[in-house]
């Protein structure tokens, strides 16, 4: 990165940063947060009409049983000028008009029971001296001595409830066996008209929703520019001031591959600048360079953080051991054919799903490692394939199954896989560490990866008979020496030799506990891919037990296989996804001195991204 420092007067200082905008390349340090109430009114505007967007693209009339009535009346409505807040008041309108309605609806099933009636010859029937009371009771509660106690009228009964009501005097002392119900305020023919009323009405405020429905990519646009004013505005406000406020100090990064086309550029604008190399103390922003199929995994790094300045990228590996731990994980050739299809579809965007939007290369990257190690474990859709007579006895040779050594052969690959994940991270810290900070300072780390890679080494070439006992004997002492030499006295030179003692004892008992420990982890990629396969073979089983000689028991078997299926592969996926996750994010990291603390290369553009 170049880190160029821009002297500007302040009226200067927002048309030079729009025409670094323009440039679209350099990073200007900005705030993440509002920094005060103009930023904060632009984020409200943009929240609101992201609000407005997605309730707009939840609403479809095509089915409504209205469509046309609804299309006609979008062709009458005039546009608000302002379209996101003419947008909002004809959702809010709708919604006011659609709860208005279903309380008219509900009022009218309430009132029709009592048939019609004029409420005004009830008033005049109690301006008299009568009070009319009002009853709804199940019809096994009804009891027809009722009418002995006062004078009763039913007025509508169905199989499950009478409506009545009793006349009698207001002086006349009254008493009765259940509670009165509310008197009903009108004929139900008042609350049916209101409804239809309503239901015209409705129709035009869905007319105008449709017709704002295709204002949605203005909405965007307004969305976009009003980022892209905001992305400008913070860098403005973030801008070191000095020189009694007269002068504005601006700090952007760029790639250095750009530098020859921004000289150039910035010589053009006559702006007064210092350029020269970034170095780790200036906090420069992390582009990273990978390529395409590095690329795909870089989501992956990022979800840790961004490697600093001097750290090297540890998306190439990730990539490599994400994909195969994820494979192992699954265990399953054939649920990684359905991770294939599945990428594809969402590339061909056959299907959307928001959370895995530009994430279909991947899935299918990750499916054909799944096909690949799925085979080679012996595994698909739940069925043993080494057991299988129709597999190939060519490709059956080629399957990890069995045992090796006393142990389950494919659990000896996972921890064997673990040591060499490890060791790779151990080899990189140290290269990566000595590279940052000089050879002197890294003296421990050295003597650790010599120790653990000639000891893995020595004991391999003693158990193939490479070496006799006699010279892996030598082997063994002049390593313990060599690396010994590294861990206890010179892991930091210049300081007290027993102090470094100290210091190397305390750094064993840390390294042998947490090495140990890291290695069992690796576990999982065997016990994950075994229980995934156990719970495949389990649904087979149980779609066998219920097929029966034919006939129905086929609808049931195709149903508990797809069914039983479709919920392994989603349980799969989540531990294939979470474990690989920790296997990169604290065994490697942790033992590649990997910190992720950088900051993502993000230039001032009017190109916006919504995130």
């Amino acid at each position: 990165m170049m880190k160029y420092s821009f002297i500007l007067l302040n009226e200067e200082t927002e048309g030079f940063l729009t025409k670094l905008q323009e440039l679209g390349v350099v990073d200007v340090t900005r705030s993440s947060k509002p920094v005060d109430e103009g930023s904060s009114l632009m984020l409200d505007k943009v929240s609101a009409a992201k609000r407005l967007i997605a309730k707009l693209e939840g609403i479809s009339y095509s089915k409504d049983k209205d469509f046309e009535a609804v299309s006609k009346a979008a062709g009458k409505v005039v546009l608000n000028e302002d379209i996101i807040d003419g947008a909002g008041k004809a959702l809010s309108k709708l919604a006011d008009l659609e709860a208005e309605k279903a309380a008219a609806v509900k009022e009218t099933a309430a009132r029709r029971p009592w048939g019609e009636f004029d409420k005004s010859r009830i008033d005049e029937l109690e301006a008299m001296g009568y009070t009319v009371r009002y009853y709804v009771v199940s019809r096994k509660k009804y009891s027809e001595e009722w009418a002995g106690l006062h004078p009763l009228q039913v007025v509508h009964e169905d199989s499950s409830y009478v409506w009545f009501v009793t006349v009698c005097p207001a002086d006349e002392e009254y008493r009765f066996p259940v509670d009165a119900c509310a008197a009903p305020s009108g004929s139900w023919k008042e609350t049916a008209e209101k409804a239809e009323r309503l239901s015209a009405e409705i129709i035009d405020a869905k007319g105008e929703v449709l017709k704002y429905q295709g204002q949605i990519p203005a909405i965007r646009e307004f969305c976009t520019k009003t980022l892209a004013d905001l992305e400008l505005y913070l860098a403005t406000a973030a801008t070191e001031t000095a020189a009694e406020d007269k002068l504005s100090i601006v700090e952007g990064f760029a790639p250095v591959e750009n530098d020859e086309a921004l000289t150039a550029a910035f010589d053009g604008m006559g702006v007064l600048y210092i350029k020269e190399e970034a170095v780790e103390e200036d906090n420069p922003p992390i582009k990273l360079k990978n390529n395409r199929f590095v690329k795909m995994f870089e989501s992956i790094t990022g979800m840790y953080g961004m490697p600093g300045y001097t750290e090297t990228d540890p998306t190439p590996v990730v990539s490599i051991f994400f994909m195969l731990f994820f494979a192992m994980c699954m265990g399953d050739a054939g649920y990684g054919i359905v991770l294939i299809l599945f990428g594809i579809a969402m590339n061909r965007n056959l299907i959307s799903i928001g959370m895995f939007k530009g994430l279909g290369s991947l899935i299918a990257t990750l499916g054909a490692a799944t096909f690949v190690v799925g085979t080679i474990l012996g595994t698909a859709f739940g069925m043993n394939l080494y057991e299988a007579a129709w597999v190939p006895e060519v490709l059956k040779k080629c399957m990890i199954v069995g045992d090796l050594g006393g142990y389950p052969a494919q659990m000896v690959l996972a921890l064997g896989i673990g040591v060499f994940h490890l060791c790779l991270a151990m080899t990189i810290k140290a290269v990566g560490y000595t590279k940052r900070f000089g050879f002197k300072e890294n003296i421990s780390t050295w003597g650790w990866l010599i120790l653990i890679l000639g000891g893995i080494a020595i004991a391999a070439l003693a158990f193939l008979g490479v070496m006799d006992s006699a010279i892996t004997k030598w082997a063994v002492i002049i390593l313990g020496i060599v690396s010994g030499l590294g861990i206890f006295i010179f892991n930091t030179p210049g300081r007290n030799p027993l102090i470094n003692i100290g210091s190397g004892l305390w750094d064993t008992y840390n390294m042998i506990t947490g090495v140990l420990g890291d290695v069992l982890s690796y576990i999982r990629l065997y016990a994950l891919g075994l229980a995934g396969g156990m719970l495949g073979a389990a649904f087979n089983d149980l779609a066998l037990m219920v097929r029966g000689d034919g006939g129905l028991g086929w609808v049931f078997f195709i149903i508990i296989l797809l069914l039983g299926h479709v919920i392994n592969i989603l349980m799969s996926c989540l531990g294939a996804f979470v474990h690989p996750l920790r296997l990169n994010f604290v065994e490697y990291f942790k033992n590649a001195g990997f910190d992720g603390k950088g900051r993502r290369y993000s230039p001032l553009t009017t190109e916006v991204t919504e995130d």
